[in-house]
């Protein structure tokens, strides 16, 4: 099980396995309430490394944060939300697919308007050596940052430096996933079927 530590939250990546990755655009939800689903974060992923016994329900309470910093990120209606652009939102899909069979294979994507949703699974490089999350988050979202900001013509940051990911323990839980993914925008209210949606992704 690989451990990598990325600005201040600590990122499992056991070899060979689905992950479900979301990322943000930087001021996209309030100080407050980041912090403290990155505390709960780090605790359950601390019991996830140190408990074996635990490790089960801790990695599942560990999924529910995401599902609930899914939920602040909807209801966020002061913050940025660029990617309604849908010049960025095509900036953002490219840079996705760009990707797709070489640093990962990938199973699904959402762009919603201040964050995205990714399933995939990092390639291999060598034997029991996988392409790492740092690198996949890093590839995608410099070059779209840069992009962006091109096309704005404003500085700064883009991305919260953060991403949060869970790895995936079945099948079964690789396929919640996806739905969860592709069903993002009729959650949201935005349309009454997946398929409507123009930013997302389903691999057949």
């Amino acid at each position: 099980m690989k451990i990598i530590y990325k600005r201040h939250l600590p990122h499992i990546q056991p070899p060979g396995a689905t992950i479900f990755i979301t990322f943000r655009l930087e001021g996209s939800v309030p100080v407050a309430e980041s912090r403290q689903v990155k505390e709960d974060y780090e605790h359950f992923t601390r019991i996830i490394q140190t408990q074996p016994a635990q490790r089960q329900i801790a990695s599942r309470k560990r999924a529910s944060l995401i599902f609930r910093y899914d939920s602040i990120l909807h209801d966020s209606n002061n913050s940025p939300h660029y990617l309604k652009d849908s010049r960025i939102a095509k900036i953002v899909m490219k840079a996705i697919h760009f990707n797709d069979n070489q640093l990962y294979d990938l199973l699904a994507f959402c762009i919603m308007s201040n964050h995205v949703h990714v399933v995939l699974t990092p390639l291999a490089v060598a034997s029991e050596e996988y392409i790492s999350l740092e690198r996949i988050t890093h590839s995608i979202k410099s070059y779209t940052a840069n992009q962006v900001n091109r096309l704005l013509n404003q500085p700064g940051q883009f991305w919260d430096h953060e991403s949060f990911d869970h790895y995936c323990r079945s099948e079964s839980e690789v396929n919640r996933f996806i739905d969860y993914t592709i069903n993002n925008p009729v959650k949201a209210g935005l349309v009454n079927n997946p398929s409507e949606w123009p930013w997302s992704y389903r691999k057949r």
